[in-house]
């Protein structure tokens, strides 16, 4: 049998338990050209959220009934496709489920002799492509510039901030909770965090950053991302990454609200997906591999063991519980 987790109804607010279903069915079988894949790792991310949801977005919405949308690492177990043989190491956007058909074209074979099977779903996986092409191309950042990263103890904040450092920036984290806090100085060397929770962010932005900021990435948005708009220098780059304390909103905060400051300070304010640079993820998983196995890259991981806990990781992820990037080991 096969178990997989559906979701069981759109959520209204923050998602509940009650949201998804833990279901069993038969054990699928693989036609030509496919591939039997049993999940070793799922990764949870934010804009899992949005699929949740009837929205309007870049992805179509998961339906109800339907098996939750995720990327995974596992094992081939059984092949009809020439590309792979049991026993291979995959990744691919698989879903919340011990076992998945996928063609062969939908996944992609991974060296274990490099990295962990697991870091293929953050340093080496989407996190890393995203930190990567969000800073090096849609941020542009030059050596001396002052780098400001929101949600920055996460899975892409922290690569972000290891990334600017190495490029030669200052760099300022901003996350929830002393021990979080901690972590962005002691972990991923960001030169100043501050705690969003409790110190004055304003007061600590003007501090840590008395030329201004040229760099925001920002994971969170809302009224933190309001602040840090008040400190831009002239000719900031922001990239807009994530929205994470707007997805559990019923209703939308009303911020920011003035987009003056682009005006002020002559200031770019760009979106992006990961999915646009496809053509060159070869490129940047060549460098994020050389930097992590010289260690001058470092991740943290937050694991829940067994796919029936993954809905309560997957709530406290967007809570803030984690420390690092969330995932299921099946």
């Amino acid at each position: 049998m096969n178990r997989r987790i559906t979701l069981a109804a759109r959520p209204v607010g923050f998602p509940q338990e009650s949201d998804f279903a833990l279901v069993e069915s038969e054990l699928p079988q693989p036609g030509p050209g496919e591939v039997l894949v049993r999940a070793r790792w799922l990764s949870l991310d934010p804009y899992m959220r949005g699929r949740m949801s009837e929205a309007r977005s870049y992805a179509r919405a998961t339906q109800l009934g339907e098996v939750m949308t995720g990327q995974v690492v596992g094992e081939v177990a059984e092949s009809q496709d020439g590309r792979f043989a049991p026993g291979d190491h995959v990744v691919g956007q698989l879903g919340w489920q011990e076992h998945a058909v996928a063609r062969g074209g939908a996944l992609r074979k991974l060296d274990v002799d490099l990295a962990p099977p697991q870091a293929y779903l953050h340093a080496l996986g989407t996190t890393g492509l995203t930190a990567y092409f969000g800073l090096v191309d849609v941020s542009r950042p030059k050596p001396g510039d002052t780098v400001v990263v929101s949600g920055a103890a996460g899975a892409v904040g922290q690569i972000v901030g290891q990334l600017a450092r190495i490029a030669g920036c200052r760099t300022v984290g901003i996350a929830g909770g002393p021990e979080k806090v901690a972590d962005l100085t002691r972990v991923y060397g960001y030169d100043v965090g501050i705690d969003y929770k409790a110190d004055d962010v304003n007061a600590a932005l003007k501090e840590a950053c008395p030329r201004g900021v040229d760099v925001y990435f920002d994971n969170v948005g809302g009224a933190l991302s309001e602040t840090v708009f008040r400190r831009l220098a002239v000719g900031a780059r922001v990239a807009i990454c994530g929205q994470i304390s707007q997805y559990n909103l019923t209703e939308p905060e009303l911020a920011p609200r003035n987009l003056g400051f682009l005006i002020v300070f002559r200031a770019t304010l760009q979106g992006f997906l990961v999915s646009d640079y496809v053509h060159r993820f070869d490129e940047a998983l060549t460098r994020l591999g050389g930097l992590l196995a010289d260690g001058r890259l470092v991740t943290t991981e937050d694991v829940t063991e067994g796919l029936e806990h993954a809905p309560r990781a997957f709530i406290g992820m967007l809570r803030g519980e984690n420390r690092g990037k969330t995932l299921v080991k099946l």
